[in-house]
């Protein structure tokens, strides 16, 4: 068994926007900005031969590249916070791309988590803080969310392995898949001008 998820990689300058937003936050434990990505799908403990089948399914992805802007700042938790993020603008690219990639899971006979999409790169996971840390750190993300973590452009998307470790994941490229395909959407393009 593989454990297994398909993010976006992010270019060395975000990772460092990232990383200096990181450090002025009170995180009780952060994420190694290297391990800084956003995940598209996670597919969980997968059988080696269920995980061909979906790195068929996303080989066949068809999808021009788009940008993509990080901005933001936000908690998961409610009141018991688990992890701190930084948030992706909305965009409807991004929406499709993740949308196929799940129907191609789901073809291979992967059963995804079943939460809705929402588009974020961790920057802290840990055990809910008590009430004093988690009114700093509460008031500390507050004051960030006018974070601009910058602009890119999403050219490909991968396939990890996550190896769990006692200093946390540690994570492999299994496979890359470039964008590519036309930037329309819609039907057969009219030959008539």
């Amino acid at each position: 068994m593989i454990r297994a998820f398909v993010a976006l990689d992010l270019p060395a300058e975000v990772r460092s926007a990232l990383a200096v937003q990181q450090f002025l936050l009170p995180l009780p434990r952060k994420v190694e900005p290297e391990n800084f990505h956003l995940t598209l799908l996670f597919l969980g403990e997968v059988a080696e031969p269920v995980l061909e089948a979906a790195h068929e399914g996303f080989e066949a992805i068809l999808r021009p590249p788009f940008d993509l802007e990080v901005a933001g700042l936000g908690l998961f938790g409610g009141e018991r916070p688990r992890a701190v993020w930084a948030g992706i603008r909305p965009s409807e690219p991004l929406a499709r791309l993740q949308a196929k990639i799940e129907r191609a899971a789901r073809v291979a006979g992967i059963e995804p988590e079943r939460r809705r999409f929402s588009p974020h790169v961790t920057l802290g996971r840990f055990a809910p803080p008590p009430p004093e840390e988690r009114f700093r750190l509460e008031r500390a993300v507050a004051e960030g969310a006018s974070f601009r973590g910058g602009r890119f452009e999403v050219t490909r998307f991968v396939l990890y392995r996550s190896h769990l470790g006692p200093k946390g994941a540690r994570y492999e490229e299994l496979a890359t898949y470039p964008l590519r395909g036309p930037a329309q959407t819609g039907g057969l393009r009219s030959s008539r001008p």
